[in-house]
């Protein structure tokens, strides 16, 4: 069934889930497509389609039931357990991830740390003991660890995605500009805040051109 899910629909569940959380959270019980597409700047049409590849959401002229359509989407996200994390890379990003809760969400928990330095091995950030990247693979599997975040510099990328793999790691989010290889079966989701500007750079270029 994934696989007859477009991409594109996929990274606008949480889009989603975001907006019925503020609304639950203002006390709304209901709403509809349109109300929805206002406040995401899209059609209603295209929210009832996107629904539509996981079944039967809301009745026709009735609009959605807030609590009830938040927690089908958890679901639907696999946000109804926990997930256990290990964080690889623990310079300035990889600390700023640990100490200011870049990934505050209490499904996602980051369980360990790893780093090649040794003079950050064996130091403590936020309640987390930084360990040799040579532990990783017995950590997996003590901790149950079933994502890693990268956080290396760009040279290290490839060395720190392997070794993930090489652990039994199929979910891996990469913080690094750098392509990076990946067998088939592994999930890699690169996060790169160049590729939002430039979006953004695109529309105001538009406006200015309209």
């Amino acid at each position: 069934m994934t696989d007859q899910i477009p991409e594109v629909v996929i990274f606008r569940l949480p889009l989603y889930l975001r907006i019925l959380t503020l609304l639950a959270a203002e006390n709304v019980e209901v709403a509809s497509s349109q109300e929805l597409g206002e406040r995401l700047q899209m059609t209603p049409a295209q929210i009832r389609k996107d629904l539509s590849y996981f079944g039967k959401f809301g009745k026709q002229g009735k609009g959605y039931n807030v609590r009830l359509l938040r927690e089908q989407l958890r679901e639907i996200l696999g946000l109804d357990r926990e997930w256990r994390m290990a964080l690889i890379g623990v310079g300035r990003l990889g600390k700023a991830i640990l100490d200011y809760g870049i990934l505050a969400l209490r499904e996602f928990t980051i369980v360990a740390a790893f780093d090649i330095d040794p003079h950050q091995i064996g130091k403590k950030v936020s309640g987390v003991i930084i360990q040799d990247l040579a532990e990783l693979a017995d950590t997996v599997k003590k901790e149950g660890i079933e994502i890693c975040i990268v956080a290396v510099p760009p040279s290290q990328t490839q060395q720190a995605i392997d070794c993930s793999v090489g652990c039994g790691i199929k979910a891996i989010l990469n913080y690094v500009p750098a392509a990076a290889r990946v067998p088939k079966d592994v999930r890699i989701q690169e996060v790169d805040p160049t590729l939002a500007l430039q979006t953004m750079t695109y529309h105001l270029k538009s406006l200015g051109s309209s």
